[in-house]
């Protein structure tokens, strides 16, 4: 389904721009000549079900997305933020033997059980020239129940678990992305978000081929020149992160009126502060909409738009979805009470991958799934965010999973115990807090806290060390001894 969009999109606007980066630009006849050389590459690689992808936000992403989907492989998008060790646990479940990548990521690739495959050393060009000169292969035989994509998120467990998304989930949710914000071909989308993050993969990646538009690609945001390309390719949709958002409100060099060109700016990924939101209008005069939706939900579940928002609300949800709100006892509450919330519809993933019982956990029987996230709806429709009832730490738009940092820092022979927190943080979203007992022998250490930090890193990607780790003697609990985290605060 998900290849027929682009055989459909290229039928309509072939000689449209469809995806550039700094290094190059791709009309949409090209990009498809482009996947379905990666096509036959894939059929020559490897015969496995699967295939992984590490690559940044670039031209080269979605041939290689694509030529993947044409040969009927599942895509794995691969963090490579993550440590090897991370990676090495998500390419074994995954059970992938083949990555495309690029010479960049070839250490971390040396360290991983599968063969990496940089494209700069594939005879793409002249494959793609004879793509452009042969009859355009048939789309895949593939169902719309079918996994298109496999993206690893990490749960409530602490270990990452694959999502799996089929082609009518992320055909769908483009479609209704598309209806609910009223977006056109003639728009320029301006993708700063990583492809192996949801939100980058629909909306910056899939929606604008489903919907025929160009989108530029930046392979490392920067807030100066996210500016500095808005005003020059003209971008009139944004999709990004807070923390993006927030840097660029600080580029002092650009002119009021740099981002004039915006239909669209969504914010999404984690909680946009009434601040930001305020001092980016002030900056630029544009305004920021929220938008709200899961890994598990393809993502988006709902977002607000330039004809129907209101302030602080996450917007209504999209065609096609509906969304409940329930009390502890599972009974639906009315509007305007909190609860959490629960959400049935085409965006709800398939489930997890290989893990029946945790997919059941969070999806009941009537296909209701339980966000673990705490919210309300008012009287028109429109959803608004409270809380989290899980307790996942959001960097950057990144989900890191406390449960996950602790059994790190207990693994080091000074520590006790460890009780891990999401702590607000200016610039991105949130950042991670760690509140540590040590043993007996910890008493004459010195520089303890630097050594739990290495400790950490050495296991975790960057953004999962604790930004600030406290000593204490015990930590607060209930009566069975559980940790009660809901009355750890930071001290001042």
């Amino acid at each position: 389904m998900l290849v027929d969009a682009l055989l459909e999109t290229t039928d309509r606007f072939g000689s449209s721009p469809a995806v550039a980066d700094p290094t190059r630009r791709l009309t949409y006849r090209r990009l498809t000549a482009g996947a379905a050389a990666m096509r036959g590459i894939v059929d020559a690689h490897t015969d496995c079900p699967r295939v992984g992808i590490m690559l940044p936000a670039s031209a080269a992403f979605p041939v290689a997305l694509f030529g993947a989907l044409w040969a009927g492989r599942t895509v794995v998008p691969l963090n490579f933020l993550l440590s090897p060790g991370e990676l090495r646990d998500i390419v074994t479940d995954a059970g992938i033997d083949t990555i495309y990548s690029v010479h960049h990521f070839d250490k971390l690739l040396a360290e991983l059980p599968a063969r990496g495959v940089a494209l700069e050393d594939l005879p793409l060009k002249r494959k793609v020239l004879f793509s452009m000169l042969r009859p355009t292969p048939p789309p895949p035989p593939v169902t719309p129940s079918d996994t298109a994509v496999l993206l690893y998120t990490s749960g409530t467990s602490g270990s990452p678990k694959g999502v799996e998304l089929t082609h009518h989930n992320l055909r769908r949710n483009c479609d209704a992305c598309i209806e609910a914000a009223r977006m056109t071909h003639d728009h320029t989308l301006l993708n700063m978000l990583p492809p192996f993050h949801v939100f980058g993969l629909t909306a910056n990646v899939l929606v604008p081929i489903v919907l025929g538009a160009s989108v530029y690609a930046m392979p490392r945001f920067q807030p100066a020149a996210a500016v500095k390309t808005i005003t020059q390719e003209k971008i009139s949709i944004v999709m990004a992160i807070p923390s993006m958002y927030a840097a660029m409100v600080r580029v002092k060099s650009a002119p009021d009126d740099a981002l004039s060109s915006i239909y669209l700016a969504i914010s999404g990924g984690e909680p946009l502060s009434e601040t930001l939101a305020r001092q980016f209008e002030q900056r630029y005069g544009v305004k920021l909409l929220q938008g709200y939706g899961l890994t598990e939900t393809s993502p988006v579940l709902s977002l607000c738009a330039p004809h129907a928002w209101r302030d602080g609300s996450v917007g209504r949800l999209i065609p096609g979805t509906e969304c409940r709100i329930v009390g502890d006892d599972d009974r639906e509450l009315s509007a305007g009470n909190d609860g959490e919330i629960q959400v049935r519809g085409h965006c709800v993933m398939k489930g997890y991958y290989r893990r029946p019982d945790e997919t059941a956990t969070v999806i009941d029987a009537d296909g209701w799934l339980r966000t673990g996230d705490v919210g309300r709806l008012d009287e028109d429709g429109f959803l608004y965010l409270t809380g989290r009832k899980k307790e996942m730490i959001i960097v950057s738009g990144e989900n890191v999973s406390p449960r996950e940092i602790e059994e790190v820092l207990v693994e080091h022979l000074l520590v006790a115990e460890a009780a891990v927190i999401g702590v607000a943080d200016t610039s991105r979203g949130e950042v991670p807090v760690a509140f540590v007992i040590l043993t007996q022998d910890a008493d004459n250490e010195p520089d303890i806290d630097q050594s739990l930090r290495i400790h950490v890193r050495r296991r975790l990607a960057g953004h999962k060390v604790p930004r600030r780790i406290h000593l204490v003697g015990d930590l607060p609990r209930g009566p069975t001894g559980k940790v009660l985290k809901r009355k750890l605060k930071e001290p001042p």
